[in-house]
């Protein structure tokens, strides 16, 4: 996948990379996650990356029942990048993170296998 303004190329992940970007708490629920230099922000990067990671992960993994995403309440750009990508903001989880040594609220982010933009993802 080209994007013409930033010269990032994505390619697709193949399973067993799939693992690099998803902790799996049970055979039916998993987390993502990513981090991204600060230079490269706000230019559809993480948002391309997540949609790319996601769909392959429903698609390969239909078991699968539940994808999170956990966001620091603070950052309000990852926040629009789970929205975009198609998880719902389930609310915030207060000090559930502890982050430079200081507990952190998190917005917990899902995308359940019953959703109807799963569809978007299987067949896009």
């Amino acid at each position: 996948m080209e994007d013409g303004y930033s010269g990032i190329r994505l390619q697709l992940l193949d399973l067993t990379d799939v693992h690099d970007f998803v902790e799996w708490f049970t055979d039916k629920t998993g987390e993502i996650g990513y981090v991204l230099a600060s230079g490269y922000w706000g230019k559809g990067i993480a948002t391309k990356a997540v949609k790319l990671v996601a769909s392959t992960i429903i698609v390969e993994c239909p078991h699968l029942e539940r994808l999170e995403a956990l966001v620091d309440v603070e950052n309000i750009g990852s926040q629009k990048v789970s929205e975009k990508v198609g998880f719902s903001r389930d609310g915030v989880l207060r000090k559930y993170w502890i982050l430079k040594g200081k507990p952190r609220d998190m917005v917990m982010f899902s995308l359940l296998s019953t959703d109807p933009q799963i569809n978007y993802f299987r067949y896009d």
